[in-house]
């Protein structure tokens, strides 16, 4: 029987989320459905466009996406410290910018009588809905929510889009988070859909790297992309908020492990190991099986073996889950 959303995730153990959702009844999300010929790329976009304007509303940040046919993976970072800091009035402005709120809400800016009783009333609503607007399964909720309605209306019927459950794989470590970035951006690689990171339509891996190329100092949090969440650098004091690695770092990685993958020759990694992997202490081989393998070697959590042991306080668990591919492959 699958564990409750609320026993998946703990802002104590780890602030970094896997998630899928995948289509249900051979529902095309994207590309082109081979036995009718209907090509639906364009929901391609519906997808990327409200994904990151959700994430402009939530104190929800996007790590790493990628749009494949008939499912979508994402990284996210739920930022409780965002959350904290938003006034009463930012509160009930995101929240409206989602859903209509409530009679309380939409008399608060409208009505000069509204009084103090009436206030703390509100308040109380208001604080449910700054839990909302960090939990994962309330961006995952109206994310699919939307794509569902417009794609039932384009194909004319009603209905279930997405499989009942989104799935989450809780991101314990540095070592966990990186081999989830890259597995997440070398999605459309393993799946033939894409040739290079690059080339790899609606990621968030092509998006990084045509910034990256045009940026004077790459690395900088500011000439990063817009709307994801930004790679702050090496692990150090007084660090800014963000992805523990540099961006140059990672994008040669991604890259290095995309021309294996593609290549699909063991033989053809390099004695040379992206600086990424040498910190994190990630044999090469072992790196390679991670970034394939990540959903079917790994259940609900992604670490090290301490940090597995860690993670069962928090999580309220007494197995723990993937013990023996934590061992083999992160070890």
């Amino acid at each position: 029987m699958p564990k409750p959303r609320k026993e998946q995730v703990s802002l104590d153990a780890t602030p970094y989320y896997h998630c899928v959702s995948r289509c249900v009844r051979r529902a095309f999300l994207c590309g082109t459905d081979i036995s009718t010929q209907q090509n639906f790329e364009h929901r391609r976009g519906w997808l990327e466009n409200e994904l990151l304007k959700q994430a402009q509303v939530f104190a929800i940040d996007i790590a790493a996406y990628a749009i494949m046919s008939n499912h979508y993976h994402v990284v996210l970072h739920i930022n409780k410290q965002q959350a904290d800091s938003w006034s009463f009035d930012d509160v009930i402005e995101r929240w409206h910018a989602l859903y209509k709120g409530n009679v309380l809400s939409q008399r608060y800016y409208v009505d000069p009588n509204f009084s103090q009783a009436e206030k703390e009333k509100l308040t109380e609503y208001v604080e449910v809905w700054r839990e909302r607007l960090m939990n994962i399964s309330w961006f995952m909720r109206r994310l699919n929510e939307i794509i569902s309605r417009k794609a039932n209306e384009e194909d004319g019927c009603t209905g279930h889009f997405w499989e009942g459950r989104f799935k989450s794989q809780a991101l314990l470590d540095e070592q966990a988070l990186a081999a989830c970035l890259a597995y997440v951006d070398l999605n459309p690689i393993r799946s033939n859909m894409a040739k290079s990171p690059e080339t790899s339509d609606y990621t968030s891996a092509k998006n990084r790297i045509i910034k990256a190329k045009s940026a004077h100092a790459a690395n900088h949090p500011h000439q990063q992309v817009k709307g994801l969440l930004v790679f702050a650098g090496n692990p150090k004091q007084n660090m800014p908020a963000g992805l523990p690695f540099k961006l140059t770092d990672y994008l040669k990685l991604l890259d290095w492990t995309g021309r294996i993958i593609r290549e699909d020759k063991r033989g053809a990694i390099s004695k040379t190991l992206p600086p990424i992997l040498q910190r994190l202490n990630i044999n090469a081989d072992n790196w390679i099986e991670i970034t394939q393998t990540i959903e079917r070697n790994f259940k609900g959590f992604i670490g090290k073996p301490d940090s597995l042991n860690n993670s069962l306080t928090h999580f309220n668990r007494q197995r723990r889950s993937s013990i023996q591919a934590s061992h083999s492959l992160l070890s």
